[in-house]
């Protein structure tokens, strides 16, 4: 329980770095359109960092979205079968989850490094690539490792069919 109370908190701490770099995209969009409508001034840039900052902030969400396992589910097929069906069904399904999520960091961190040796960067600012690469590669390790944990997990199917 207390594994899992760690997990939660960390989770809910990539969901608050993802919200706060969304209201600054947010607030750099208006700040962008305002000048460029305006006062006739252009914000250099800003559609790459719009880019780069939404990426990196769907990344921070998906950690406690699989805590919550607010994924999308299709139970259309499911719904009338047994909750022992159902429980297996939910735990292959975070199994692939795991994978997905463990594939997706391993190849951030991979590129992540090879922007670092290449010294990639964006178009117009020059903004380096291993920065937005390294901010995907956590919260997606983090996800699959809360994905492994719920695979794993052993809790009753009675009480999550009813929960």
């Amino acid at each position: 329980m207390l594994f899992s109370s760690a997990l939660e908190r960390l989770a809910r701490l990539c969901s608050i770095l993802g919200g706060l770099l969304m209201t600054g995209l947010m607030l750099m969009t208006c700040y962008s359109l305002i000048g460029r409508n305006v006062f006739d001034t252009a914000l250099i840039g800003d559609f790459e960092l719009t880019g780069i900052g939404s990426g990196a902030a769907i990344a921070f969400f998906m950690p406690l979205c699989q805590f919550k396992r607010d994924n999308i589910i299709v139970d259309f097929f499911t719904a009338n079968r047994p909750a022992a069906f159902n429980f297996k069904l939910d735990r292959f399904g975070d199994f692939l989850m795991l994978i997905i999520f463990f594939l997706l960091a391993w190849r951030c961190g991979v590129a992540a490094i090879n922007a670092k040796e290449t010294q990639g960067a964006s178009m117009l600012l020059g903004f380096p690539d291993w920065i937005v690469f390294t901010s995907m590669c956590i919260p997606f390790t983090l996800t699959a490792f809360i994905a492994a944990m719920q695979t794993l997990s052993s809790f009753n199917p009675e009480a999550e069919v009813t929960a």
